[in-house]
This record gives C-alpha cells, structure tokens and sequence, in this order.
C-alpha cells in the first residue's frame, strides 16, 4: 500500500513539508509506503473551463498535471498539504488541484481517486487553517473519496520548519492522522480479501436548476 503526499507550498523544505514528513515517517512504521510530491514554484495555469479533457483523455495545458493523475494510479491513498495564504489553500496548489480533479472527471480517470482515502492538511504561522481545510476537503467530497481526520484539525503551526517541529500538539497530530490512514487502508485491503465488493454505480444524473 502506498500513499501520495502532495506539498502545495512554494518551498520544498518548509512547514508544509515538515508537517507532511511527520506524517510519513509515521505511516512507514505502520508499513506503508509514501512518497512526497512537490508541486514546485513554477506558475501553475488555473482551469481554462475549456473542457478539451473530455476529448483528449488529459488537461489541455502540460504543466504536471497530467503527470500527476498518471502517477496517482499507482496510490492507495492521498494527503493533500497546503500553506494558508489569505485564510485559503496556495494558488498554485488551488489551481493544480482544479485541474487534476476536474481533468480526471471529464476524461474518464476519475477512478485513479474514487473511494481512495484523502486527507488534508493545513499550515500556518497563525490563523486561516481550518477555511482551508474546508477548501481542500471539498475535492474528496465531490469525488467519492473517504475523509481521514486526525484527533483534531489537521493543522501544524509555525512561521517556518523549525517553528512547526516545536508545535508538538500538531506534530502529535499528523502522527494520529498517519495511523488513521494507515488504520483505513488495512481495513479496506482485508475488505477486499474477504469479498466485500466495492458499491454499487450508478450512472451520473446531472440536474440543471435553469431549465
């Protein structure tokens, strides 16, 4: 089993990735493997709403967004982690995200993330966490996608990587939401060995409230 953390900071090193470290080491111990994905701090092109994925099978802009639902198939599960700029997740994660989760959809790949377990987490010198954790868990709701939590909000305090290490309810907390992952991978993989199917689809009705 293998889980996909994704950094949406524009620094590789900073609290969001100490955040999601913390979070990594823990689930290894629980024998999963992971990997930290970051998105970089190169411009990231918001969605054109051009809907040219439905016709190519992929986001019409090559910027990484197709490498990464490509790459996502191979993970059983995926924490999203975030700096909070203006009490929201980052641009570049924000369009990244509109992106990957609105290309896969159209495209037909949406099944590269449902029912696989999402989780989100947010960091902040501050304040503005939970607004943009309610942001981010918005695009596991939408498509299918069990909610992991923590024992509290998924957030980690700081101005920088040394000040999150010294946030120990937080870090304590990305251990609790690692093994809570952990926990709901396992549940599902003995699941599947038991014979439990997967739920019953049904063909998506989309209802317009202008007629």
């Amino acid at each position: 089993m293998k889980v996909l953390l994704v950094n949406g900071s524009p620094n590789a090193k900073g609290t969001t990735y100490t955040a999601l470290n913390e979070i990594a080491k823990t689930l290894a111990e629980e024998g999963i493997d992971t990997e930290i994905y970051h998105i970089g701090n190169e411009p990231i092109s918001g969605c054109r709403a051009c809907r040219a994925c439905a016709k190519l099978g992929k986001c019409v802009v090559n910027d990484g967004v197709n490498e990464f639902v490509d790459k996502a198939k191979e993970f059983d599960g995926f924490i999203f982690g975030s700096p909070v700029h203006y009490a929201s997740a980052s641009g570049g994660l924000t369009s990244f995200l509109d992106r990957v989760f609105f290309s896969a959809f159209l495209s037909g790949r949406g099944d590269v993330f449902k029912h696989k377990p999402g989780s989100a987490v947010a960091c902040a010198r501050r304040s503005g966490t939970t607004a943009t954790l309610d942001q981010l868990n918005k695009y596991f709701t939408i498509s299918e996608m069990p909610v992991i939590s923590g024992r509290y909000w998924n957030m980690v305090h700081g101005a920088n990587a040394q000040d999150a290490q010294q946030d120990l309810e937080g870090m304590q907390n990305m251990r609790i939401l690692a093994r809570n992952m952990a926990w709901h991978l396992k549940c599902q993989e003995a699941g599947k060995k038991a014979g439990v199917q997967m739920p019953k689809q049904e063909e998506i009705v989309l209802t317009n409230f202008i007629r």
